[in-house]
């Protein structure tokens, strides 16, 4: 099967998937009681019933619930996700302008999580049994231990408030500059520490099995440097476990990101979902949904292209 066809397959099977996503979240939304609506005309009681159901018209909410949804999906399906009713802003353009902020809020954490949990790996598996391979063990128990809000705070204690190292508030700055990057250092250790300790077991329990294979000691043999081997010719052949365990840590970034922007006060699309859910905001809270189970659908695709890359014996049958 070639590439092409490995990736139409693949995306064709995540229609039902996402299909079923939605209708459940809808579901899910419709079983609480209270809607935008009704907080509105809570804090306005001098809305009459005619004008709250002119509302309820205007944006839809007067059907039955599968009418609803059926007119959410056929607005989907031509682009249009919504409106976000309590600031009237169409669901897109509300999303996009935080997108940015969750993204580098993600990317810092996958940084620190690798570049913990690949040296540490590294370092366990060769020192096996040793007692950096037992301190290893002790921080990836603690680092899946610990709740993120935990984690934050207690940084936010230390480095924030007592040390004074760091903002307890994001300056107002563009995403990119100097003063912001170092503000995300402790909301990026925060969300990447969970991922690095489970990456840094995978990492430890690959290289160690491969350091007993047959290739290794021929390599070892022939008079290569032990650090050839394990850069060049072990760590290749480990990252294939990692690669899988790093899909579906995608969706731990973006769950711990719900977490981590509440504490962090942090603009992104987490604390959105959170005011979405509060608010009772169905289409940012489907648009949210589906965005994030794309992200995850696209992760574990990319995981299945970098097999092949990684192990050329791999085929896409």
């Amino acid at each position: 099967m070639s590439l092409r066809r490995f990736i139409a397959v693949r995306v064709a099977a995540t229609v039902p998937i996402l299909f079923g996503v939605s209708v459940l979240t809808f579901a899910l939304v419709h079983l609480t009681p209270g809607d935008p609506i009704d907080q509105m005309v809570a804090l306005n009681p001098q809305i009459s019933a005619a004008e709250e159901a002119a509302i309820r018209a205007r944006y839809g909410l007067d059907g039955p619930v599968w009418q609803q949804y059926l007119t959410w999906m056929g607005n989907v399906l031509q682009g249009d996700l919504g409106t976000v009713i309590s600031v009237d802003q169409p669901v897109l353009p509300y999303i996009m302008a935080r997108l940015p902020e969750t993204i580098a809020l993600g990317l810092f954490g996958w940084a620190i999580a690798l570049l913990i949990a690949i040296p540490t790996g590294i370092y366990a598996a060769v020192n096996k049994d040793t007692l950096g391979d037992d301190i290893s063990r002790v921080f990836a128990l603690s680092g899946i231990s610990l709740p993120n809000f935990w984690l934050g705070l207690m940084l936010i204690l230390v480095f924030a408030l007592w040390l004074d190292l760091w903002p307890v508030l994001a300056p107002d700055k563009p995403l990119l500059s100097a003063e912001m990057l170092w503000y995300l250092v402790l909301p990026g250790v925060t969300i990447g520490t969970a991922s690095s300790a489970t990456l840094m077991r995978v990492m430890r329990s690959s290289m160690a099995e491969e350091l007993n294979k047959e290739y290794v000691t021929a390599a070892r043999a022939k008079g290569l440097p032990e650090r050839t081997v394990v850069l060049k010719h072990v760590l290749r052949n480990s990252l294939i476990s990692v690669t899988t365990i790093a899909a579906f840590l995608t969706a731990s970034i973006f769950g711990g990101a719900v977490v981590v922007e509440q504490v962090f006060a942090w603009p992104g699309l987490g604390r959105a979902f959170v005011g979405a859910i509060v608010g009772r905001e169905v289409d940012l809270i489907m648009a949210i949904t589906l965005f994030t189970g794309v992200t995850i659908i696209l992760a574990n695709l990319l995981a299945d292209i970098m097999y092949a890359v990684l192990d050329p014996r791999i085929r896409y049958d």
